[in-house]
């Protein structure tokens, strides 16, 4: 399967036969699992040692604030450092805090502080391992790899929340998080002997030029999912990279871009891995951040997918946040974690249907009618189900979670291939910082009306919502081209599309020369051809 290929359906079989995939699908599983664990132990700690509530929920919480911190002002050492290197250091990092929390001789504002303060660094790990994935799935195997990762995380929370209570009570807040200090040690060392060490994505820059999307360089023909240099090829330093012989440009990613050559000698490697990595670090990152998250969302094309994969998921959180809340006014309380697992468990099953049983362009086309389904069972609320009706209707709202598969191509090909990582840390922190905002919206209306109303209006705000938003839930159709007269080249009729030109061939070149490429409007590709 090439790089481009879109169309072809792949398989869960030819997905996990990739290896780097297996090793990444394998930390990934023991880090949502590991976390959850985590999570749980830290608010059973700071609840035993405060017996406050408050302070119980604002622990548990603690994990998923500081999205919004990383997410705004550390994103570009997404790009810019080692990925490989950037995901064992997130598991070293969640070593050294859940021993320090275990340890047991912190006081709780140093151990908030301490998760709050590490955790800014979790969008930056997260977005490394995220833009791994489509370097390592071509095609539709990348949309099947999201799938298993969005299965395993439903299933891992599922199973590490009841673990959890398992080891809280065996073991303890302490030994649970040694538990989890385990899990992710083994993480690092899956990674480390699984994953190659591939360079930055990007040099560092003195100024972020906009670089074409993915879908615009497919059209002008250069790189493949092949074509990123190797780790023994780069070596970057605190100005950018060089590559010796003579300096090559690259294509990175699997539609290729062409991408600022690096230039180095081989022979400085022996100043030492950190050093590079320090170097390719350098620079001000915070103002690189700030600057490609500029560009990111005014690139139309990606902010419109971020929001359809946001908007409607803000809105089935903030249901999830008045489950408690309902069964409380059903007196079943106790009830409201199956109810939550309804939803986990609906959300891997669309996953798992919809990618394997649906073509890639089925996908797409589902992407519309399912985000307004999310919003519909949610609105059934208003009936004031019993509890086996509320395990069907969270699991069919789940389910419908799936329409995001028929956006996950389109975010790669319209994402800047030099700033993928960045492009997918966004992406995450904005889903995770809408989720609280749902949450807060949430809580605003059951302040009004009762929770199973507040459940119900939340539902037709998810379907209005979908709505807003068809013209970018639905699959992009390219215009048709118009016809050129003689002599004039076509102009291409949309990302990713070749135009054609009838220009007569040079007397000079050679019948058998491969076509000349001029640069068209929007980045694609106008072919030159002689006439018959």
């Amino acid at each position: 399967m090439t790089g481009t290929d879109h169309t072809r359906r792949a398989t869960f079989g030819q997905v996990f036969a990739v290896p780097e995939f297996r090793v990444l699908f394998g930390s990934f599983a023991l880090l949502v699992a590991g976390d959850t664990v985590k999570m749980l132990a830290f608010a059973a700690l700071v609840y035993g040692r405060t017996g406050s509530a408050g302070l119980s929920a604002l622990a548990y919480m603690s994990g998923f604030l500081p999205y919004v911190l990383g997410g705004t002002f550390l994103l570009s050492l997404a790009d810019r450092m080692r990925p490989r290197r950037l995901m064992i250091a997130g598991e070293l990092v969640r070593v050294a805090v859940c021993l320090a929390l275990a340890s047991g001789g912190m006081p709780v504002w140093a151990m908030l502080l301490l998760v709050v303060v590490t955790g800014t660094l979790n969008p930056v790990f997260g977005a490394a391992r995220t833009a791994t994935l489509p370097e390592l799935l071509p095609g539709d195997s990348y949309v099947l790899g999201r799938s298993v990762l969005t299965i395993t995380s439903a299933g891992a929370q599922i199973g590490g929340l009841a673990a959890g209570g398992a080891v809280l009570s065996l073991a303890g807040p302490g030994g649970a998080l040694l538990i989890t200090a385990a899990l992710s040690a083994a993480g690092a060392v899956l990674l480390r002997l699984g994953l190659p060490d591939h360079p930055p994505r990007a040099a560092v820059p003195t100024a972020v030029p906009s670089s074409p999307s993915r879908a615009e360089t497919a059209a002008s023909g250069t790189g493949s999912v092949l074509d990123r240099p190797s780790a023994e090829s780069t070596e970057i330093s605190g100005g950018g990279a060089e590559v010796g012989g003579g300096g090559a440009e690259t294509g990175r990613g699997r539609h290729g871009a062409g991408h600022a050559g690096a230039q180095t000698g081989r022979g400085r490697h022996g100043a030492g891995h950190a050093r590079r990595d320090l170097g390719a670090a350098g620079g001000n990152a915070v103002r690189a951040s700030l600057r490609v998250n500029r560009r990111l969302l005014a690139d139309r094309r990606v902010r419109a997918l971020m929001l359809c994969n946001w908007i409607p998921v803000m809105f089935v959180a903030g249901a999830e946040a008045l489950v408690v809340p309902y069964l409380n006014e059903r007196g079943a309380p106790s009830q409201a974690g199956f109810v939550l697992a309804a939803f986990a468990v609906g959300m891997a099953l669309g996953d798992l249907v919809v990618g394997r049983f649906a073509a890639p362009a089925m996908r797409e086309r589902l992407s519309f009618p399912l985000a307004v389904a999310s919003g519909v069972p949610l609105a059934a609320f208003a009936a004031r189900p019993s509890l086996p009706w509320c395990l069907a209707l969270g699991v069919l709202t789940g389910a419908c979670l799936a329409y995001n598969l028929g956006l996950q191509r389109r975010f790669v090909d319209a994402a800047p291939p030099d700033a993928l990582g960045q492009a997918f840390g966004l992406f995450t922190s904005g889903q995770m910082t809408t989720q609280g905002l749902g949450a807060a919206l949430a809580g605003a209306i059951a302040s009004l009306l009762p929770a199973h109303l507040a459940i119900a209006v939340i539902g037709g705000a998810a379907v209005l919502a979908a709505l807003a938003l068809a013209r970018h839930l639905r699959p992009e159709r390219a215009e048709p081209a118009e016809p050129a007269e003689p002599g004039q080249p076509v102009e291409p009729s949309g990302p990713g599309r070749t135009a054609v030109s009838s220009r007569p061939a040079r007397s000079d070149q050679p019948a058998d020369a491969a076509p000349p490429v001029q640069a068209g409007e929007g980045g694609a590709a106008v072919i030159e051809v002689g006439r018959g």
